[in-house]
């Protein structure tokens, strides 16, 4: 029998739950404590609620009846993927359900002529490639959680990869979506040709963190499997000299598919914990790789092997084979588990920087994480200047965390000041709220409120996330606010 949780608002959350089970499978209807528990937070475990319920609709109709249900009790609504993110995005609302789409998770068309899937936002991003290999495609965002994650938490995050730099982004790779309202209505949205007439809606929706509406079908892009890929490593002494290696690469007029590096903290937590032969002696670890026709690669690996001994690298590894190559990039995606390793706990920042900053950026990190006192290891996506500082440290000390949080908005902020941005595919969430008002003027902010209202006028999709109230800028003490500009267009209930 269902035993109501005591909350601010108990009378509506009862009646919502009455109304579910009612409406609903019971077993679609998550809502014993030791059980919600596990829906507490996404990949960021610093932000942890408990949700009023978790539903797990398999049917169209059934979202519908979720949110008529949410809407006649004002129960916000947070949405949920694989939940791998890490900013928060997923972490639940106080008094608020979780609508998981995980059951939607069919593959509904591999279409080779146009190169397109149609696929569910439960599908995970391994599976659609999986679905497209037997016709020589795939799906080209790649994060590292790729295996886990979702298509729907891709959308919601715009979710990039190691491959980002010459394939792009989720929004570069997804042609259509069909999304529900907050009111039910079903609208499509951008179209299989890759161009649509008016606003760009869809580069709106992607990246949007579900605040906007809930995405239920996705037309992806699919590229042709290139005919060779080969890995370059250079092992380098110095972090600069690969940071500035990354600078030749690209100005040389070659395109990797990929440009990563790994400092020394992360190339001894990944060497003990996968062993590829990376020598733990190195300051830091390039890894190149190139992919096209045989011929093209077969010139560029060679000149990028030149350019990397040029710039003072000690040691060349370069993959033999297929096998080799994907080892070599397991290690790099390895780099979050092998860090859980070394350190009880590890806070994985997300920022964007020009690459000519790559240098600076990483020694000011270095001189920061000296006078908080913290180890920070350095994995990133070099060719885009998608920085990813690993903060080591144990939350069982007490004041740690604190000094954590202090010491990641330094970080952002730093990026913010080269010209750089707080976010490149991890989201905002709940993590960057602060950062925001230090990235985005007040005139900005009011303007992301004025679309949120728009499509959301009740608040009722995943609040409190990814927008700043004006209040906390203030108290961020960034941003100079009047009472009377708090108080536009009724803003501060977003």
């Amino acid at each position: 029998m269902f035993k109501q949780r005591k909350t601010k608002n108990s009378k509506n959350h009862s009646e919502l739950i009455k109304t579910l089970l009612h409406s609903l499978p019971k077993e679609e209807i998550i809502y014993e404590p030791e059980e919600l528990s596990v829906y507490e937070c996404d990949g960021l475990t610093a932000f942890k609620v408990l949700p009023l319920a978790v539903v797990i609709p398999q049917k169209i109709e059934e979202i519908l009846v979720i949110l008529s249900a949410c809407k006649r009790f004002g129960v916000p609504i947070v949405v949920r993927g694989g939940g791998t993110g890490l900013s928060g995005g997923a972490t639940p609302v106080e008094g608020g359900i979780v609508l998981s789409l995980s059951k939607f998770n069919q593959i509904l068309e591999i279409d080779p002529v146009n190169r397109i899937a149609r696929v569910e936002p439960g599908v995970t991003n391994m599976q659609v490639s999986q679905s497209a290999a037997s016709y020589g495609l795939y799906f080209a965002p790649d994060p590292s959680s790729q295996i886990a994650c979702t298509i729907g938490g891709n959308i919601a995050e715009n979710a990039g990869g190691i491959h980002c730099l010459k394939y792009g982004l989720t929004v570069n790779n997804v042609l259509a979506i069909k999304m529900m309202t907050v009111e039910g209505e079903i609208v499509s949205i951008g179209n299989v040709g890759g161009e649509s007439p008016g606003c760009d809606l869809l580069s709106l929706i992607v990246g949007s963190e579900g605040m906007l509406g809930i995405v239920i079908e996705a037309t992806l892009r699919l590229v042709p499997k290139p005919e060779c890929a080969k890995l370059v490593v250079g092992c380098f002494d110095d972090v600069t000299k690969a940071s500035k290696t990354v600078s030749q690469i690209i100005a040389s007029g070659i395109v990797p598919a990929g440009l990563e590096i790994m400092d020394k903290l992360v190339i001894e937590a990944v060497q003990s914990y996968i062993q590829v032969g990376f020598p733990t002696s190195a300051a830091a670890v390039l890894l190149c790789e190139l992919d096209g026709m045989l011929e093209e690669v077969e010139e560029e690996y060679r000149l990028v092997e030149q350019m990397m001994i040029q710039m003072g690298a000690k040691e060349i590894i370069i993959s033999k084979n297929e096998e080799e190559r994907l080892l070599l990039w397991k290690a790099r995606k390895s780099a979050f588990p092998a860090a859980g390793r070394i350190s009880p706990d590890y806070y994985c920042m997300d920022g964007t920087i020009p690459r000519k900053s790559l240098a600076f950026v990483l020694k000011r990190i270095a001189e920061l994480a000296a006078q908080y006192n913290l180890r920070v290891g350095n994995v990133f996506h070099a060719g885009d200047g998608n920085i990813h500082p690993l903060i080591l440290y144990d939350n069982s000390i007490a004041g740690e965390m604190e000094r954590v949080e202090s010491l990641g908005e330094k970080i952002l902020e730093l990026c913010v000041e080269v010209g750089g941005s707080i976010t490149g595919e991890h989201g905002v969430g709940l993590e960057k709220l602060g950062p925001m008002c230090f990235q985005f003027s007040l005139e900005e902010i009011q303007q992301f409120h004025r679309l949120k209202r728009a499509l959301d006028p009740n608040a009722l999709l995943n609040p409190g996330k990814a927008i700043p109230t004006l209040h906390r800028c203030a108290e961020f003490g960034k941003m100079h606010v009047h009472q009377g500009q708090i108080a536009f267009a009724g803003i501060e209930r977003f």
